[in-house]
C-alpha cells in the first residue's frame, strides 16, 4: 500500500522543474555543472539500458500473445494496432498544421548559433564514464523479435519463464532505479539549459504542447467510440460517459495494469459480454497505447521542430509503426512507454541525449493523461470485438435498460 503523504511522481518533476531553473539562475556555475555531471552518468546509464529495455517488454509480451490462440486474440491485437497507428497519424497532421504558428521552428538552433552546435550551449560535466550498450537498438528490437516469435512458435515454456523474469528485472530497474532518479535528473537539464539561455523557449513550449496533446486525446477517444459504437448500434456518448471512473483512475494510477479492475467494470457496464470483456481489457492494457502514441509522437515533433530537424510523414510513419511494437508489454509503471520508446527515438529520429531527456521530461508530466487515454479506449476496441465475434454490445441508458439494436 502506497503512504500517505508520498509525493507523487508529477509533483517531484514540478519541483525539479522549479529548482532547476533556479539552481541555473541564481547559484555559481561549479553547481551547475555538478548536475551535469550526474548527468551525464545518468543519460550513459539510461543509453546502456535502453537495449535491455527493448528485449525485457517486447520478447515477453510477443511470446504471451502467441498463447492466445483463436479468432479474438488476431482480431483485438489488430485493432489495437491499428488504433495505436491511427492515433500517431492523427497527431502528426494535426501537430503539423498547429505547432508551427504556437512554436518557434528552430528555436534552439537560433538560440546558440554562435556557438554552431546547440549542445554547446551547455555547460559540460567535470568528468564522463563510458558506458556502451552491450548492443544496438536494432539489433536488439531483432533480438526481441526472434525470441518473441520463436517462443510463441514453440511454446517455450523455459525460455518463457526466463524471459518473464528478465522483463521483472528490467521493470525493477526502472521503478527503482531509473523512475526515482528521473527528478534530480530533470532538474539538472533545466540547470544547464537556465545557464545556457535556452529554458525560456522550452516553457513556452510545455504549456502549449500539452494543449494540443489533451484535445487529440478526446478526439481519438471520440473517433474510437464512433466507429465501435457505429457498428454495434449504439450511442457512443453514453458509452464514453461510462468509462469516465476508468479514465480518472487511469489519472491517479499512471498505470494501465492498475487501472484493469476498474476498465472491466466499466466495460460490462456498456454491455460488452464478460468473456469478451475478460480477454480484451487485459490484453489491451498492454498492447494498446493511443494516448501514449499521441503523446510521443506530439512531443517528438515539438523537440525536432525547436531543433530545425525533419518533420514528414515520411520519417514519421515508420516511427509511429515502430512505437506500437516497442510499447508492447511496457510495464505498469509511470514512464513506462516513454522508456520503451527511447530506443525508437534514438535510431530512426536520430535524437540526441539531450534530445532523449527533453522527451522524457515532456511525456512523464503528464504521463497520467496518456494512460486515461488509452484505458478509455480499451473500452471502444471491446465493444468493437464484442460485436464482431457475434457479441452485441448493450449499453443501458440511464434508466438502466439496454438500448440500441438487438443481436
Amino acid at each position: 500500500m502506497e503512504r500517505k503523504g508520498k509525493i507523487g511522481l508529477l509533483p517531484k518533476l514540478i519541483i525539479a522543474i522549479i529548482a532547476g531553473i533556479l539552481i541555473g539562475k541564481f547559484t555559481p556555475e561549479q553547481v551547475v555543472r555538478l548536475l551535469a555531471t550526474f548527468n551525464g552518468l545518468f543519460g550513459n546509464f539510461l543509453g546502456f539500458s535502453i537495449p535491455l529495455i527493448i528485449i525485457g517488454f517486447v520478447a515477453p509480451g510477443i511470446g504471451d500473445l502467441g498463447k492466445n490462440a483463436g479468432k479474438i486474440l488476431g482480431l483485438t491485437v489488430a485493432i489495437a494496432y491499428g488504433s495505436t497507428v491511427l492515433a500517431g497519424s492523427l497527431a502528426y497532421f494535426a501537430d503539423s498544421a498547429v505547432f508551427p504558428h504556437i512554436l518557434s521552428v528552430g528555436a534552439m538552433v537560433s538560440e546558440s548559433a554562435a556557438h554552431g552546435n546547440p549542445e554547446e550551449a551547455l555547460l559540460a560535466p567535470f568528468f564522463i564514464v563510458e558506458m556502451p550498450a552491450i548492443m544496438g537498438v536494432m539489433t536488439a528490437l531483432l533480438i526481441a523479435f526472434t525470441l518473441g516469435i520463436g517462443m510463441a512458435a514453440i511454446d517455450g515454456g523455459k525460455l518463457n519463464e526466463v524471459m518473464h523474469e528478465f522483463q521483472s528485472i528490467i521493470e525493477k530497474l526502472i521503478s527503482v532505479v531509473i523512475i526515482p532518479l528521473l527528478p534530480l535528473h530533470i532538474c539538472g537539464i533545466f540547470a544547464n539549459m537556465t545557464y545556457g539561455g535556452e529554458v525560456q523557449t522550452i516553457m513556452s513550449v510545455f504549456i502549449k504542447v500539452y494543449a494540443v496533446i489533451i484535445a487529440l486525446h478526446f478526439t481519438m477517444l471520440i473517433v474510437q467510440y464512433l466507429i465501435a459504437c457505429s457498428a454495434a448500434g449504439k450511442n457512443p456518448f453514453k458509452a464514453i460517459k461510462n468509462m469516465i471512473p476508468a479514465y480518472f483512475t487511469a489519472i491517479g494510477t499512471q498505470s494501465s495494469a492498475a487501472t484493469i479492475p476498474v476498465t472491466l467494470q466499466q466495460t460490462k457496464e456498456n454491455g460488452v459480454d464478460e468473456d469478451v470483456a475478460d480477454f480484451v481489457v487485459p490484453l489491451c492494457a498492454t498492447i494498446h497505447l493511443s494516448g501514449s502514441t499521441i503523446t510521443l509522437t506530439s512531443c517528438a515533433i515539438a523537440v525536432m521542430m525547436l531543433h530545425g530537424m525533419d518533420v514528414s510523414f515520411a520519417a514519421m510513419l515508420p516511427f509511429v509503426m515502430m512505437l506500437g511494437i516497442c510499447m508492447v508489454a511496457a510495464p505498469g509503471v509511470p514512464g513506462g512507454a516513454v522508456m520503451a520508446a527511447l530506443g525508437v527515438l534514438e535510431s530512426m529520429l536520430h535524437f540526441s541525449p539531450t534530445m532523449l531527456s527533453l522527451m522524457i521530461a515532456l511525456y512523464l508530466a503528464q504521463d497520467s493523461f496518456g494512460t486515461a487515454c488509452n484505458v478509455t479506449g480499451d473500452g471502444a476496441i471491446a465493444i468493437l470485438v464484442n460485436k464482431l465475434t457475434g457479441k452485441n454490445a448493450r449499453i443501458p441508458d440511464a434508466s438502466g435498460q439496454p438500448v440500441g439494436a438487438g443481436d
